[in-house]
């Protein structure tokens, strides 16, 4: 029963890596939307809709890891011989997912300020916009009072 948990516990960790790289693929689609002056704001939406899902599915393979390997910490240290392969493979794996982390926090770091820059500059653009159509309808408003001069050359004598 007990070895049956250990490779839980090794597959658990197997699964974190390959979400890691997914979530560094969606990290540079990411990179690539924020990039793009083009880039539809449903586009990057969904990008990040999707990093939520694979971070919310870590945190439960975290939690789910942390349970049981509570349970089979006594045996695995107690019986570190019968367990060295799998222990060993677990430590490199612990290892990558430790790289992937890293790679994984730079990447949010990059996007992070590629976000602020890309929104700071959707702000000025609004900016402009509003800016544009306060002259427009105050151009419109002065135009439009109907204020009438009478000329002021006009000859009453003929």
């Amino acid at each position: 029963m007990e070895e049956n948990y250990i490779i839980i516990l090794r597959e658990s960790l197997e699964k974190k890596v390959r979400i890691l790289r997914d979530i560094i693929h969606s990290n540079e689609e990411q990179r690539s939307i924020l990039e793009d002056d083009n880039a539809p704001a449903d586009e990057f939406e969904r990008n990040v809709d999707a990093k939520d899902a694979l971070v919310r599915q870590i945190v439960e393979l975290d939690d789910g890891f942390d349970e049981l390997f509570k349970k089979v910490e006594g045996e695995l240290s107690s019986n570190r011989e019968k367990y060295a392969s799998e222990i060993k493979r677990m430590q490199n794996l612990i290892r990558e997912i430790t790289d992937l982390s890293a790679k994984v926090q730079s990447q949010e770091k990059v996007n992070y300020d590629l976000a602020k820059l890309k929104f700071a500059g959707i702000r000025k653009q609004v900016k402009k916009v509003r800016q544009s159509q306060k002259a427009v309808s105050s151009y419109y408003q002065s135009m439009g009072r109907g204020t009438y001069y009478d000329p002021q050359f006009f000859d009453s004598n003929k």
